[in-house]
């Protein structure tokens, strides 16, 4: 039964992030913000295709235990593009709020992402071990975290000050993503159940390129 129903939830959650990035992409024309925001939702699906399509294939077969490698390399192509969709998003929000200036603070997210890819590349993550070790999960995961944070207080910020009906929850769905998501980078190895934490944690992604499609309806 969960092999059924995480299959289904998986395909939903990538067909439906693509297609609005998709359908964002080619109604963009010359405006950025949406091109960029359909973009961030293309990188967003693909990138989780790499690990949600061989995980269905182990529920579905053999176990996951059986496909270590292949679910390892797919989490390490997972975080590497999801940090590309926090610098992308981060861009979002300086065409939406017609951001100048403040390099100081674009070179810290940059700075943040380089480390994060960096620490991902590391061997001493064990990607192709079944039980690769705690430590590095979280080292690997402070920078991510950093970048998450700037991201929700910028976006808190301007979208209260512009009163961004479109954006104005983008704060609060990037928070709910990130409050799943740590639980599960803690204890999901050895409390298995927190795992069902990655499905509030994707749809909260789902709710950030719904905002994104909704405002390319009638972008700012």
């Amino acid at each position: 039964m969960q092999a059924i129903m995480e299959t289904l939830f998986d395909i939903v959650y990538l067909s439906t992030v693509i297609t609005l990035g998709i359908l964002m992409i080619r109604r963009a024309g010359s405006n950025m913000q949406t091109r960029l925001f359909g973009i961030m939702a293309v990188v967003l699906g693909c990138g989780d295709a790499f690990h949600l399509i061989p995980r269905a294939y182990a529920l579905c077969t053999d176990g996951l235990a059986a496909h270590a490698a292949s679910l390892g390399i797919g989490k390490l192509i997972t975080s590497i593009t999801m940090t590309v969709f926090y610098v992308l998003l981060y861009h979002v929000w300086r065409k939406r709020y017609e951001i100048t200036g403040r390099t100081s603070l674009t070179a810290a997210i940059y700075i943040l992402a380089a480390l994060r890819i960096l620490l991902c590349l590391f061997p001493q993550n064990g990607w192709l071990e079944a039980a690769p070790p705690l430590s590095w999960g979280i080292w690997r995961n402070i920078p991510f975290a950093l970048i998450g944070l700037v991201i929700i207080v910028l976006f808190y910020q301007e979208a209260r000050r512009h009163q961004d009906k479109d954006f104005r929850f983008m704060w609060l769905a990037i928070t709910i993503s990130f409050l799943m998501y740590i639980p599960v980078v803690l204890f999901a190895d050895t409390i298995p159940p927190v795992g069902a934490l990655m499905i509030p944690k994707t749809i909260a992604y789902v709710w950030v390129v719904w905002m994104g499609f909704k405002a390319s309806r009638s972008p700012k």
